[in-house]
């Protein structure tokens, strides 16, 4: 398993790549932001239950999403049949359950390890809080602990970016899926600093437009009731820039890596 290392624009190219691919059936991937935004919607009201399955799912879910994006780059039309069938490849979906069950574990382990060590000043900041009705002391004293995960979060994420696609197209172990995928994202740091960065700046630029458009005089609901399409609109485009971003690494081996992904060419997708 040989993971290329791409230079940093890269990451602008998986971004733009995405809005490529989700031009080809935009439709079909907006069914498919809007259904797993449902999903978490549901999750979100449903604690501590809901947030744990949708967690789980999440390695499913995202496989899922690869696979949609490999039969629109080869010029084929998502039917509704179409979305779940690779989940019915013999034990593709248990490994993933498997992954998203490790991944529940690890946010867990990792959360311990940032709080534990602050619970007491956590805890004398939550009653200085709730009595003197000030979250300031409440955000410094979780800002530390905070920074901690994030950094620890960061690591864990790269181990599990790729490993859905490994495991489901490679058919590797859970181990050996998390170690190359870990490997793949250390290679290209520059292209996935920068491919946060653009993908920040656009749902920032989204609230950005939409805080004017209130001070133009337009309501806070109607607002709001704008701003929901576009941010699945923007989820659409970022699911499908998983698909480019993983054959511009794991797949382009052979090729010019400086050359635009095209979705009509099913050559990029051997």
């Amino acid at each position: 398993m040989q993971a290329v290392a791409l230079p940093a624009r890269a990451g602008l190219r998986w971004a733009f790549d995405g809005w490529t691919l989700f031009r080809s059936q935009p439709l079909a991937f907006f069914s498919w932001a809007m259904f797993i935004s449902l999903i978490l919607m549901v999750a979100s009201i449903t604690p501590p239950v809901g947030p744990i399955v949708f967690v789980a799912l999440m390695p499913a879910v995202t496989f899922i999403t690869l696979c949609a994006s490999r039969h629109a780059a080869a010029g084929q039309k998502m039917l509704l049949g179409m979305w779940f069938a690779p989940l019915q490849t013999k034990n593709v979906f248990k490994k993933l359950i498997a992954m998203g069950s490790v991944y529940i574990a690890l946010c867990i382990f990792m959360g311990l390890i940032a709080f534990m060590p602050f619970m007491t000043e956590l805890s004398d900041s939550v009653q200085l809080a709730t009595t003197s009705n000030n979250l300031v002391p409440l955000l410094e004293a979780v800002r530390t602990p905070m920074i901690i995960f994030a950094v620890m979060y960061v690591v864990m994420a790269s181990l599990f970016w790729y490993a859905p696609a490994l495991v489901g197209w490679h058919s590797l172990s859970l181990m050996q899926s998390l170690f190359f995928s870990g490997v793949a994202c250390w290679r290209n740091k520059w292209a996935f600093m920068v491919y946060g960065l653009v993908w920040i700046g656009v749902f920032i630029a989204i609230d950005l437009v939409m805080s004017l458009l209130v001070l133009l005089g337009l309501s806070d609901s109607m607002a709001a009731t704008i701003q929901i399409p576009i941010n699945i609109v923007a989820g659409s485009i970022l699911y499908c820039s998983f698909y480019p971003n993983y054959i511009s690494v794991f797949e382009s081996s052979d090729r010019d890596n400086t050359d635009q992904f095209d979705p009509s060419n099913n050559d990029s997708i051997s």
